[in-house]
């Protein structure tokens, strides 16, 4: 299935690769580097290039591309999902997915990727089963490694793999039961000039840290589980259970682990977090323009808005921006003409405002469009599609374990037309 896996840093150069079946050329990647010319944006590289002899299907996670070479013809997402999950597994050992962590830990790199796949086809995926048989990096065992020349690899089988719980390791045990789950979800949406909405969504993901001894059993119901579309499940989720109660039942693996992840794309579901006031004008044949924006928090039941950045491309003839705003900071790169300010948290009671005027070139005819706003934020303890759970039960285990959920919605691609 997979033959090669080339990482593929920011500058363009590959600084790492693995073959499996057999040895691919890094002149492979030429196409690869073709259509990352003709992107306007990183993120805008079609995830699957076909060439005369190969398939070059990619992921950009950390500003990595990690691009796997297929010489058949294989499912995409198949091969997409698992490049998503060498990632996390990276992230899961080193605790940063970035090219000086992987450098540094590059032996541990090629035997995770020996694990994780076999003949070119996925192996060993779980980060339990994966511990057991390579262990974390500390800086002792890597001390005593470059001494006496050993490896982190385990001498024995993983005890999941023997079971019909092949995520969750046997005898776990620990002092303080705990469970944890953190409800994310991330709004897409584009916001039209009279402030309409023209497309909204939510992506959001579950995440659990379960550290609880034994093999115990859990239950997770939500008080409105019909929000939920196209959701994508753990393993460790019995499907049948879901499909008849909307109740996630599961034995949940050691550590953590994401339980499942969904979409909501009904827009009348969808919440939109703030609004944006905007008044930005050219005038013909004037050299200067006019830039007036307020934001303010909407439809957050009380809830506050944080972390707010607004971001804009200005035209190109815009040589300078004389801006003041009530809050935060603001810059203007005059080469990149990338306007950003950094809103921090929004106060209902005095909305931050950006003011002032935009120099433009003498002679220069007005910009063909507006520049369209872009917009991240954060809100604490609120899931924007009004997703909530209702309760977590434990059972096979005699001890009460202590249980906590947050909620959290940030934005995704935010964008306000002008």
């Amino acid at each position: 299935m997979i033959h090669s896996l080339f990482l593929v840093n920011s500058s363009g150069d590959i600084f790492l690769e693995k073959h499996w079946k057999s040895v691919v050329s890094r002149s492979v990647c030429d196409y690869f580097f073709e259509a990352q010319e003709r992107a306007s944006e990183p993120e805008n590289v079609p995830p699957v290039i076909p060439t005369p002899h190969h398939y070059l299907i990619s992921v950009l996670r950390h500003r990595i591309y990690f691009v796997a070479v297929i010489q058949s013809e294989v499912p995409p997402l198949f091969v997409i999902e698992f490049l998503h999950r060498v990632v996390d597994t990276f992230q899961d050992y080193f605790g940063v997915c970035t090219e000086a962590a992987i450098k540094d830990n590059v032996v541990v790199v090629y035997e995770l990727l020996e694990e994780m796949l076999d003949n070119g086809f996925p192996l060993a995926t779980e980060s339990n089963i994966l511990k057991e048989l390579i262990k974390p990096p500390t800086i002792l065992r890597t001390m005593v490694n470059t001494i006496t020349g050993s490896t982190n690899v385990g001498e024995q089988l993983p005890t999941g793999q023997l079971s019909v719980v092949p995520w969750r390791r046997t005898g776990v045990k620990y002092t303080n039961n705990e469970a944890y789950f953190d409800v994310v979800e991330e709004i897409d949406a584009i916001i039209d000039k009279s402030g309409s909405t023209i497309t909204a969504e939510i992506q959001g993901v579950i995440d659990a840290c379960v550290k609880l001894t034994g093999m115990p059993d859990l239950t997770l119901s939500f008080m409105n589980p019909r929000l939920l579309d196209d959701v994508s499940f753990h393993p460790c989720v019995r499907f049948k259970r879901w499909e008849a109660e909307r109740i996630l039942s599961f034995i949940p693996p050691d550590g953590n682990f994401r339980l499942l992840s969904y979409h909501v794309s009904s827009q009348n579901l969808v919440a939109i977090p703030v609004y944006v006031k905007h008044n930005i004008s050219f005038r013909e044949g004037s050299s200067q323009g006019r830039f007036d924006l307020t934001l303010g928090p909407k439809q957050t039941m009380g809830k506050s808005v944080e972390a707010v950045l607004v971001s804009s491309q200005l035209p190109r003839g815009v040589l300078n921006a004389n801006l003041n705003s009530s809050q935060g900071t603001h810059t203007f790169d005059p080469v990149t003409k990338m306007l950003t300010w950094d809103v921090g948290k929004i106060n209902p009671q005095k909305l931050p405002s950006l003011k002032g005027t935009m120099s433009l070139q003498a002679g220069a005819s007005k910009p063909d469009e507006n520049p369209t706003i872009n917009i991240q934020l954060k809100i604490q303890q609120m899931a924007i599609s009004g997703l909530k759970v209702n309760r977590l039960d434990m059972y096979g285990e005699k001890y009460k374990p202590f249980k906590g959920i947050k909620y959290m919605t940030k934005a995704g691609k935010f964008q306000v037309r002008t």
